[in-house]
């Protein structure tokens, strides 16, 4: 099992956030992680909320580029209901060759109702939204002929394509179980959030044995799940952000988490988290043993989310570098 990190690049409550800037702190955190020998390193996309605070993160990732050497570099997701397909398409394989190739592209079609408030889009058509940017950003990719999303936009072929040719690797974000064998017949790696959706390391080894179970022949797509991790001697500072964290969630409108929560109120309590498995929080022989038990659900990797709910940064990267230690 691998092990990367994964930033929602959250905007803290006003209370821990203050003159703090969060995007260097990003950016100390890919290197951190570089050096760590971790094997990826993913931001989130999110508009109009402090939930996240990235809202372009082809534009956080090539200033990341810029500060490693060899860790790969994604974007998880790109809402693609919310945009035009070509213009994604630019973005990434300028992107992909900006990191030389180092671009995972996670893909989702979104699930905060404010932000299809804000970009003025319908729920509703989400996921028909979502199959037609993609079929187009990846026929960009190869070089076909293809047309925006405006309703006069004339057929283009993109001239920057990514170096990984066809595509840099993708994955889908899965937060509803039903979603793994259609994601899985694409033949197209996932991305799972289970502290968000799940109740047991148990499932989520359920969720990987079905995903697999529905990939074609021969297929190499992977599994990724995230989970907060802390690993360092001040439990208790981590066990309160991470509370914060979740409590910003349910603030944020987080339909995933907000059903689990409404289904069992102990979700929202970050020591049921833990209790399940969910959450890594303890010293490194104790993260290691938490880790090494979600590894036995045979995920692929494993996302750290090391900078959660105004963590100092002083924290995180010393949890990156237990981490590391670890592999």
């Amino acid at each position: 099992m691998r092990i990367g990190a994964f930033s929602v690049v959250d905007g803290f409550p006003p209370s821990t956030g203050e003159g703090r800037d969060r995007y260097q702190e990003v950016l100390q955190l890919s290197e951190g992680c570089d050096r760590a020998g971790l094997s990826s390193f993913w931001v989130a996309e999110h508009h109009f909320h402090d939930g996240g605070v990235c809202p372009n993160p082809a534009v956080l990732l090539a200033a990341a580029s810029q500060r490693t050497q060899r860790i790969r570099l994604g974007v998880l997701v790109s809402v693609l209901p919310f945009h035009d397909p070509v213009d994604l398409a630019e973005q990434y394989g300028l992107l992909d060759r900006l990191t030389h190739g180092r671009l995972n592209l996670g893909l989702g079609s979104g699930y905060i109702p404010l932000e299809f408030e804000g970009f003025g889009i319908d729920p509703a058509s989400k996921r028909d939204r979502f199959d037609r940017t993609l079929e187009t950003m990846l026929a960009a990719f190869r070089g076909d002929l293809v047309r925006g999303a405006g309703p006069s936009s004339t057929e283009v072929r993109v001239n920057v394509r990514p170096q990984q040719a066809p595509a840099p690797p993708l994955w889908i974000a899965v937060q509803r179980r039903e979603a793994l064998p259609f994601v899985a017949r694409r033949s197209v790696s996932v991305a799972l959030i289970p502290y968000a959706t799940l109740d047991s390391l148990e499932e989520l080894k359920d969720e990987v044995t079905e995903f697999r179970e529905a990939l074609p022949a021969g297929s190499s797509a992977t599994v990724s799940a995230a989970f907060h991790v802390y690993a360092g001697p001040n439990v208790p500072l981590a066990r309160a952000a991470l509370q914060r964290y979740l409590d910003a969630r349910r603030a944020t409108q987080s339909v995933h988490y907000l059903e689990k929560v409404q289904r069992d109120a102990r979700h929202a309590d970050v020591g049921h988290l833990e209790r399940s498995g969910l959450a890594v929080l303890g010293s490194p022989p104790e993260a290691a043993k938490q880790i090494a038990r979600i590894r036995e659900t045979g995920i692929d990797e494993l996302l750290g989310i090391f900078d959660f709910g105004g963590l100092p940064s002083s924290e995180v990267l010393a949890s990156v570098r237990a981490v590391g230690d670890l592999l």
